[in-house]
């Protein structure tokens, strides 16, 4: 029984220490230069405290003081990704500044009016107009 928990832990130890624990999967790392790089434009007087792998692979873990006050922000090893409490907690390109999370959530909750039934509904104004105003009101 002994030489299982052994064996487990070395084969837990080897995962560990695997090489993309410690670099991106093109086997390079980033360091607190580059971080600021990456980071300055959406954070310009960002100060890196530190840069390391982060516990979810693919993730670098970027310690930042902005103003005396600390966060954590997580970089894709690609470099094009945040996720930060800057962020909201939201997956947000760097590129293109906006919120990958946001255009999800708005596809996912987005309304077809069409299928709002309103044979029950007071018109006001042009029945056939282009755009029309629903409001939706709980009398009691």
């Amino acid at each position: 029984m002994r030489k299982l928990w052994i064996l487990i832990f070395a084969l837990f130890a080897l995962v560990s220490l695997r090489p993309e624990t410690f670099a991106s999967a093109k086997g390079d790392a980033l360091n607190a230069e580059e971080a600021k790089s990456v980071l300055s434009d959406l954070l310009p007087n960002v100060k890196i405290i530190h840069v390391k792998q982060s516990p979810v692979a693919g993730l670098w873990e970027i310690g930042v003081d902005m103003g005396g006050k600390k966060a954590i922000v997580y970089l894709d090893h690609a470099k094009k990704h945040i996720i930060s409490p800057i962020t909201r907690g939201e997956i947000y390109d760097l590129k293109a500044k906006t919120s990958l999370t946001q255009e999800s959530f708005q596809k996912i909750n987005k309304v077809d009016v069409s299928k709002i039934p309103l044979k029950d509904a007071l018109v006001l104004g042009d029945k056939t107009a282009k755009n029309k105003i629903i409001v939706f009101s709980d009398p009691d």
